[in-house]
């Protein structure tokens, strides 16, 4: 294990490694490294001779190397070209970093992965976790291959699929009337009332080293030199924040080939929007979000207890936050979809909106590097595949006791 300390994002303050630490001052923590001692072990040459997971780059993440690893085979999803969708937009490079072959659809597999083996070598026993969709399902996944309990909290409109999907994997699924903040104030009285370890976004530091390892492959995909613009869409930030601090981790490695960063463009629905408003108004910190409402299940964060991290992440790129239009959230997953082949979530899809709309604004070049990250699978998104705007009609039915109409084929 290569971790120095942990430290407050809000105030700097040191904590000992090797210890169960989630907040201070009511803010996150970062996980810190000795990366002299990872450049003196380890060489970007030394990866290709590795599994094909996130636990390739062991040294830059927390747990210690006799710890058991709780895996499922997470991590190093394609990166996909997309040409012809580039083609449409006007550029000359589009990839899509495709979450979606994670083993529970989604990049929540990353996060779950660290953070449940690095709760098992801590000795927690019962973990919980508010979850507007894909968390949950994926805490549940990691737990039962721990061996250990979870209970889920989610809103009473969670997408189904999310909803099933933790049951399935054995966690004990509560929907609450609410939003996930709702879930989020009963995980936290919980936690002190029956004994849970908060699983929640940014609440312990662990999730946030496993979706850094997207940054880390990534940057490994590109050769290490990295894209000019990668759009993402975020709800708590983890995966946002998660990138920049590898970015930062390989500059400080000499791993990096150019010293330019990616400008990070967070993307959130014109329906809950709490950080591109706080962007606008040149606010450090984000106010919440009135009666959120989005179907890209993700993003319905009203506040998030990283919004300062993930506002200097985007400021300090030359990035910046923009909303997508939710009305788009179909036509821009289905245009995906037949355009290249690539199963794309709501939440992606709005960051396919903010992509259009930069381009014809012209604040992104048609020479520029864009990677869009999709960060789950369409099909965990049920109730809104139900309103895609071409759909199987009736007169493409086939009734096989009657003479077929050759004709509507042509």
């Amino acid at each position: 294990m290569h971790v120095s300390h942990l430290e407050s994002a809000i105030d700097g303050t040191r904590f000992a490694p090797g210890l169960i630490h989630t907040l201070h001052k009511g803010r996150p923590l970062w996980v810190r490294y000795d990366l002299a001692a990872i450049g003196r072990s380890l060489k970007p040459e030394q990866l290709r001779e590795r599994p094909p997971d996130l636990w390739r780059y062991r040294e830059l993440l927390p747990l210690p190397k006799d710890a058991r690893v709780v895996s499922l085979g997470e991590g190093l999803s394609p990166l996909v070209d997309c040409p012809r969708l580039a083609r449409d937009l006007g550029l000359q490079q589009l990839w899509i970093k495709d979450e979606s072959s994670q083993p529970t659809g989604s990049f929540k597999s990353r996060g779950m992965a660290v953070a449940v083996s690095m709760a098992l070598h801590l000795g927690v026993q019962r973990l919980a976790v508010p979850s507007a969709g894909n968390a949950g399902g994926a805490l549940a996944a990691y737990a039962a291959r721990a061996g250990l309990r979870a209970d889920v909290f989610m809103p009473d409109d969670t997408p189904e699929i999310n909803v099933l999907e933790a049951s399935l994997y054995g966690a004990r699924v509560h929907l609450v009337n609410g939003l996930i903040s709702d879930c989020g104030a009963i995980v936290n009285e919980g936690a002190a009332r029956v004994g849970w370890f908060n699983m929640a976004t940014l609440r312990e530091p662990y999730r946030l080293e496993g979706k850094k390892t997207m940054g880390l492959e990534l940057a490994e995909q590109f050769a290490w030199d990295l894209p000019e613009i990668i759009l993402y869409p975020a709800g708590g930030g983890t995966g946002l924040i998660g990138m920049a601090k590898a970015f930062e981790e390989l500059a400080q490695l000499g791993w990096l080939k150019a010293t330019h960063r990616p400008r990070m463009i967070l993307c959130q629905s014109d329906g809950c929007a709490p950080m591109v408003r706080a962007f606008e108004e040149g606010k450090r910190f984000a106010e919440p979000w009135p009666d959120a409402a989005t179907a890209a299940s993700g993003l319905r964060v009203p506040s998030a207890i990283g919004d300062f991290m993930m506002l200097d992440v985007v400021r300090g790129s030359g990035g910046s936050a923009q909303r997508g239009r939710e009305s788009r959230i179909g036509e821009w997953m289905q245009r995906v979809a037949e355009t290249e082949g690539i199963s794309l979530c709501p939440e992606a899809a709005i960051c396919f909106d903010v992509l259009h709309e930069l381009r014809r604004q012209g604040a992104i070049q048609p020479r520029e590097r864009v990677v869009v990250f999709n960060t789950g699978a369409a099909q965990k998104y049920v109730e809104v595949l139900r309103h895609l705007p071409r759909r199987p009609a009736a007169s493409d039915r086939c009734d096989r006791l009657q003479p077929i109409d050759w004709t509507k084929f042509l």
